[in-house]
C-alpha cells in the first residue's frame, strides 16, 4: 500500500473519530503521531517542534483569546437585552419592527463577539419570549433568532476569519476588509424580506408591535448607552484594522478594554464577572490551541505521506475545473458542518484542499469568505445545523423543532443567493481576483 493511500486513510480515520465523539485535538495529534512512528522515518518528528514553536510564535493568533475575551464581556455586560429594547422602540412603527430589531442586535453582537453559540443563545433568552408574547409566529421568530445570531460566522471581527487567515495563509486584514460587503448585504437582506413579509403577510406581524413610546430624553439616553457606544467600539476596531493603523492583534486589545469599559457604563463590572469572562475565555482559548497543535502534527505527517500531492494529481487526472472543485468542497464542508465544529473543519478540511486550489491559482481571500459564508450556511440547516440545536435548548416549551425548520427556510435561500453572488462577483464586493 502506498504512503499517499495510507494518508487518505489517516484523512478519514480521524473525521470518523471526530464524528463519532473523541475528542478532536487528541484525535488530530495522536492518531497523526501513532500514523508517523508506524509509516515514516522518525526524523520527520524532529520537524514538529518548529512547527509547534512557529504557531507559538504566530502573533495574529493573539487575536483569538482577545476577541473571545470581548465577546464574552459584552455578553456578560447586558447590552444586548438594552438594545433590543432601544431598537424594539427604534423601529416601533414599522411592521415587524422587533424583528428587524432582532436582526440589527444580531448583527451589532456578531461585529462585537464574533462568537455564534454564546450570540444564538443570548438572542434566544432575551427576544424570542417577548416575540412569542406579542403574537409573533413561532416559525418567524426562531427564523430570525438563528439566522441573526449566526452572522458573528462572516461579520468581522470573526473568530472564524482569524483561524482561516491562520490555515489559509492570508492576511486576516484582508479577509475582514473582504467580508465587509457581503455581511452588509446579508444583514440587508434579512431586513428586505421582514420587510416585504410584512406588505405581502401583514397577518404575521401584530399591530401592537406598533408601540413607540415617543423621542424622550431617556429614550435619547437609551439609545447612546446601548447602541452608540456599542458602534463606537465596533468603529474603533475595525475601522483600526481597515485604516491600516492597527494590526489585528492590537485591534482586538482595544477591542477588549473597550468591552471592560462598557461593561462598566452599565454597572456590571463585578469582580465575578471578570472571573467568569476570563475562565471561559481561557477553556475556549485552551481548546482552540489544543486543536491547532494537533491540526499542526496531523498536517505534517499528511504531507510527509505525499497525501497532498496524491490529491493534486488525482484531481488533475480527474479533469476538474477550479469552479466544479470548488463546488465539490463547499458541499464537503457544507455537510461536516452538520457533525461538527467550525474550528474542527477549518483545522482538517481545509489545510488539505488549501494546496490544490494555490495549484489552481485560487484567491485565497476570496476561498476564506466562501468558506465563512457556506460554514454560516451549515449551521443554519435542518436537520442537524448548530445554531437550531443552540436555540432549541434554551426555547419555551411550546416551540417544537419544526418550527425551527420551517422558521430557518427562507433564510437558507438568502444565504445560497449571498454565496452565488460572491463566486459570480467578487471583484463587485471588493475582493480582488
Amino acid at each position: 500500500m502506498s504512503l499517499a493511500i495510507l494518508a487518505l486513510i489517516l484523512f478519514v480515520s480521524i473525521f470518523l473519530l471526530v464524528l463519532y465523539g473523541y475528542p478532536v485535538a487528541f484525535t488530530l495529534g495522536g492518531l497523526s503521531l501513532l500514523y508517523a512512528f508506524c509509516f515514516l522515518d522518525p526524523v520527520v518528528l524532529t520537524l514538529l517542534p518548529n512547527r509547534v514553536m512557529g504557531v507559538m510564535d504566530n502573533s495574529v493568533l493573539l487575536a483569538v483569546p482577545l476577541f473571545v475575551f470581548m465577546g464574552i464581556m459584552l455578553e456578560k455586560s447586558g447590552l444586548a437585552e438594552r438594545m433590543l429594547r432601544t431598537m424594539t422602540e427604534l423601529f416601533g412603527r414599522v411592521r415587524g419592527g422587533m424583528a428587524i430589531s432582532v436582526i440589527i442586535v444580531g448583527a451589532l453582537l456578531a461585529a462585537s463577539t464574533g462568537i455564534v453559540g454564546a450570540t444564538v443563545i443570548t438572542m434566544g433568552l432575551i427576544s424570542l419570549p417577548p416575540m412569542l408574547k406579542r403574537g409573533y409566529p413561532a416559525t418567524v421568530s426562531t427564523g430570525v433568532i438563528a439566522a441573526s445570531g449566526t452572522l458573528g460566522q462572516i461579520i468581522p471581527p470573526s473568530v472564524v476569519l482569524v483561524l482561516l487567515g491562520s490555515v489559509l495563509g492570508v492576511s486576516v486584514g484582508k479577509l475582514f476588509s473582504a467580508a465587509l460587503w457581503p455581511s452588509l448585504l446579508l444583514v440587508g437582506a434579512y431586513v428586505l424580506y421582514i420587510i416585504g413579509l410584512g406588505i405581502l403577510k401583514p397577518q404575521l406581524f401584530p399591530r401592537g408591535d406598533n408601540d413607540l413610546k415617543g423621542w424622550t430624553p431617556a429614550f435619547f439616553k437609551d439609545l447612546l448607552q446601548s447602541l452608540l457606544l456599542p458602534l463606537l467600539l465596533i468603529v474603533a476596531v475595525l475601522g483600526s484594522i481597515l485604516a491600516g493603523k492597527a494590526s489585528p492583534t492590537e485591534a482586538s486589545a482595544i477591542g477588549a478594554f473597550g468591552a471592560v469599559l462598557l461593561t462598566l457604563t452599565q454597572g456590571k463590572l463585578k469582580w465575578a464577572t471578570v472571573r467568569d469572562v476570563c475562565q471561559d475565555t481561557t477553556h475556549l482559548t485552551a481548546m482552540v490551541f489544543m486543536i491547532l497543535l494537533g491540526a499542526t502534527t496531523f498536517s505534517l505527517v499528511f504531507r510527509e505521506l505525499g497525501g497532498d500531492q496524491f490529491l493534486v494529481r488525482l484531481i488533475n487526472q480527474g479533469g476538474l475545473s477550479e469552479y466544479q472543485f470548488l463546488a465539490f468542497v463547499m458541499i464537503v464542508v457544507f455537510v461536516a458542518g452538520f457533525f461538527i465544529d467550525f474550528i474542527e473543519i477549518v483545522f482538517i478540511i481545509v489545510p488539505v484542499v488549501t494546496p490544490i486550489f494555490i495549484g489552481y491559482g485560487t484567491d485565497l481571500v476570496w476561498l476564506g469568505i466562501l468558506l465563512g459564508i457556506n460554514l454560516q450556511t451549515s449551521f443554519l440547516s435542518p436537520p442537524f445545523g448548530f445554531a437550531l440545536f443552540y436555540l432549541k435548548g434554551v426555547a419555551p416549551p411550546e416551540v417544537k423543532t419544526v418550527h425551527l425548520y420551517k422558521g430557518i427556510i427562507p433564510f437558507l435561500v438568502i444565504q445560497v443567493f449571498l454565496l452565488i453572488v460572491v463566486v459570480l462577483f467578487p471583484n463587485w464586493l471588493g475582493i480582488s481576483m
